[in-house]
Formats: C-alpha cells, structure tokens, sequence
C-alpha cells in the first residue's frame, strides 16, 4: 500500500489485477474545496498505468459540492483514457447527496470493492442466474429427461 497526502485527506492506494483502490481518508480540516484532487489521482492512474479506480469512502462523513465536481471531472478523464471510476462504502447521508446531484446514476455506490470492481451488472446477473436454477429441472438420467420431453444431454 502506497499513501500520498492532498491538503485536508490521505489517499491509502492498493494496487490490484487491472483496478487501483483508493482509500480516502479525511483528516483534521477535511477542505471544502478540493482542487486538486482529480489532478492528483489521475497521475496516480497514470503512474499505475491502471486507468480503472474504485474509490473507496466509508470514512467520508460528507459530500461538499467540491468533491461532487471533482469526481465528475475524474470520471470523464478516466473515461478519455478506457478508464472507469467507481465507488463504495458511501454512508447513506454522503450518497443522498450524491443522489441529490444527479451524480448517483453516473457513480452509483456499491457495498464493498468486490462489488465495484464487479458493477452493477454483476448484481442482475447472479440474481438471473438464481431464477433460472431455481426454473430448472434437474433430471439424473437420460431416461427422465426424455420422459419429461427434454433432449438428452450430448456426452
């Protein structure tokens, strides 16, 4: 783990399989105004090389409209790059914020990295795979199967 300092937060960086994890912690006067701060993480993507960022909020305890534009432009600098910004671990008054600017369709919050790194697709799809086995029959034997007016299975 690598951790840089902005003026008012730490960035705890964890490097993992083509997605960098960036853990912001706020400390003492956590700034209103964070200029620099998608300047910042966008050279630590392109030191990285790795243009896919989960960021990671569970210690935020609010959304100043800074930090709202400033993960609009990081998210646009990302994308000009093949790149994709994601969150998670947001309390629900930092993501009603988020809500509350338009911002939560373009950055939804996810629960933990895994499922940011997964996205949203990911949830739709384990839970259409658990309608379909739940759907299905199971049959042990071609004899079965053929009964039911199924094909039996090719070997």
């Amino acid at each position: 783990m690598v951790v840089h300092v902005l003026d008012g937060m730490k960035l705890d960086v964890d490097r993992g399989p083509n997605w960098l994890f960036v853990k912001l912690r706020p400390r003492g006067k956590f700034a209103k105004e964070l200029p620099e701060l998608a300047d910042r993480l966008m050279a630590i993507a392109s030191r990285h090389f790795i243009y896919r960022v989960v960021l990671e909020l569970e210690e935020l305890r609010s959304m100043p409209a800074g930090l709202i534009e400033q993960l609009k432009e990081l998210q646009q600098r990302l994308a000009e790059c093949g790149g994709a910004l994601r969150l998670c671990g947001l309390s629900i008054d930092c993501a009603r914020t988020l809500q509350e600017s338009d911002m939560e369709s373009a950055l939804p919050n996810h629960e933990t990295r895994q499922a940011a790194v997964l996205g949203c697709d990911a949830a739709a799809l384990h839970q259409r795979l658990k309608e379909i086995a739940a759907s299905a029959a199971y049959f042990e034997t071609d004899d079965e199967r053929a009964a039911a007016g199924q094909q039996p299975c090719l070997q």
